[in-house]
């Protein structure tokens, strides 16, 4: 009995020592990647001049009583220096450097401390905001630096490695993995951006992220948190979309990006329903910029893009990165969807502008009666002579009223202009009638819907006649 006993504690202490050898063999161990890639890995500070005077009022100093106040008020400090700490990575050995934009924006001193405790003054090669990459540029030569990797290879869930300074702790490692890809953020239309649950705080920013190989996959650029803290929400950007942005910012100091002049959204199943398309891959065209280079081309309202220089479009956030990173001045080929069937175009790319910005206006309002669609839940007329030539359009249904049903689900409101119904453009109620008795009960039609200056496809699914 007692041997059997000891046979039975060493069995258990046996598979106890197995199930944790086994364990230990299937946890990554960061040492190695961290000790050959730390020393690439830079803190960087900044220093922005604020200036200001609270004592004096806010007046212009062409005013008359500016001197005045400027001699007698209290001389209260104003310039005031306003520091704040990121994170950055060395690309070559000369001293060239890849952070975010947003670290170095405004900055007037930018400090670049390495891990041997020696700090270089950095002057800023260029810095793109749409991406929020930037590169600098540091006085020094032998330097270590970062073996660069391919993000389109990282797998969701694979391990991945931040180093940085969050809160100014330098050399900080944190591990995680990779949450997803492609991810589109707000205001972030030429980012496909990496999402992580790697812990990153303020102070990461402009820091590297690799794989478990050692290679940087992308850099740590955003988090989602209520708190200000990590919420296992990060996003990086992928390196090999940073890596063309740094090379035109190392040789022109700024970066050319292409445009094809459409506004475009995402297609959903009811949309592709509606166009005769068997799965909601693509990005459909709401407007087309008149005498841009996509009208030029032949491309037009309701037309749905597939491939752009063959690629294939998955969604409408893969095109604005595919354009964008189109050189300008190159003819490429676009598959589209068109009423049905598969149509191929080329376009010469056009250039983008800086910082464009379009002008806001109202559409006026008309208080007058208007026919009941009773399938739609919605009262519409036909706009006037004068409202046609204000809004500039050759056709289109004034929304009155929205009565309820359909209408209201899609969001349809009183002012809103309807401009086509699928790739039909409306000029008068009869035809918007006729075309509605050909749509069978209970299947869903899209309908081009101006609301401002925006058109924008709305699906909607009829009622009963």
């Amino acid at each position: 009995m007692l041997s059997r006993a000891y046979a039975l504690v060493f069995a258990f202490f046996t598979s106890v020592l197995i199930s944790h050898s086994v364990l230990a063999k299937e946890l990554p161990d960061f040492t190695e990647l961290v000790e050959n890639q730390g020393a690439a890995v830079v803190n960087i500070s900044t220093t922005q001049v604020v200036r200001s005077n609270p004592a004096m009022p806010d007046m212009q100093e062409g005013d008359p009583f500016y001197e005045f106040f400027r001699r007698f008020s209290p001389q209260m400090p104003r310039e005031q220096e306003s520091q704040s700490l990121g994170s950055g990575f060395i690309l070559s050995s000369d001293g060239y450097i890849m952070t975010n934009a947003h670290v170095v924006d405004h900055a007037d001193k930018i400090t670049v401390r390495l891990t041997d405790k020696r700090e270089f003054s950095a002057k800023v090669i260029g810095a793109d905001k749409r991406t929020d990459v930037a590169v600098l540029k540091i006085d020094a030569t032998g330097l270590p630096k970062v073996a660069l990797g391919d993000p389109n290879k990282l797998k969701v869930g694979e391990w991945v490695v931040a180093i940085g300074s969050p809160f100014g702790f330098d050399s900080s490692v944190t591990a995680g993995i990779v949450s997803a890809k492609g991810r589109s953020l707000p205001q972030d239309n030429f980012v496909p951006f990496i999402q992580t649950d790697v812990a990153i705080n303020p102070g990461n920013s402009g820091g590297p992220l690799f794989n478990m190989n050692g290679e940087v996959v992308g850099i740590n650029s955003q988090i989602y948190t209520r708190s200000g803290g990590s919420m296992g929400l990060s996003f990086s950007i992928p390196i090999d979309v940073a890596n063309q942005v740094a090379d035109q910012l190392r040789s022109t100091g700024k970066v050319t990006r292409g445009r094809i002049g459409v506004t475009i959204q995402e297609l959903t199943r009811e949309l592709a329903e509606s166009f005769g398309m068997s799965q909601p891959n693509g990005a459909l065209i709401s407007s087309v910029e008149k005498g841009g280079a996509a009208d030029k081309a032949g491309i037009e309202v309701s037309d749905v893009i597939l491939k752009f220089d063959g690629k294939m479009v998955r969604s409408s956030g893969d095109l604005p990165r595919m354009v964008a990173a189109t050189k300008p001045g190159n003819k490429v080929e676009i598959e589209l969807w068109r009423k049905g069937a598969a149509k191929v175009v080329s376009v010469v790319v056009a250039k983008m502008q800086d910082d464009s910005v379009a002008a806001q206006s109202e559409d006026k309002q008309d208080d007058g009666g208007g026919a009941t669609i009773a399938r739609m839940g919605l009262s519409v007329s036909e706009l006037s002579k004068d409202q046609l030539q204000e809004l500039q359009l050759p056709g289109g249904l004034l929304i009155q009223s929205v009565k309820g049903g359909a209408a209201r689900s899609a969001g349809l409101q009183r002012g809103d202009v309807v401009l086509a119904l699928g790739n039909v453009r409306i000029r008068t109620l009869k035809q918007f009638a006729d075309l509605l008795k050909q749509v069978p009960q209970g299947r869903n039609v899209a309908l081009l819907i101006r609301r401002g200056d925006v058109a924008t496809y709305v699906a909607i699914k009829l009622d009963e006649k």
